[in-house]
């Protein structure tokens, strides 16, 4: 289980990221923003987000591995 502000400030970065580099580098970029939208929209959902299990998997940002 990871602190939600994690998951949020990456989900952040990755928005603001995505949306520079489609502006300044090639709009398809954009469809990366559209990606981690998506992604935000089914784990509110699902419970599940697949950063979370991979940074508990291997430690990161002191999260913990999911139990079940």
């Amino acid at each position: 289980m990871c602190d939600d502000a994690v998951i949020r400030r990456m989900a952040g970065f990755f928005v603001v990221l995505s949306a520079a580099l489609g502006y300044w580098v090639h709009p398809a970029w954009f469809l990366f923003t559209a990606f981690v939208g998506v992604n935000l929209v089914q784990s509110s959902f699902t419970d599940f987000c697949l950063p979370e299990r991979i940074f508990g998997r291997i430690g990161l940002f002191g999260c913990e591995p999911r139990q079940g």
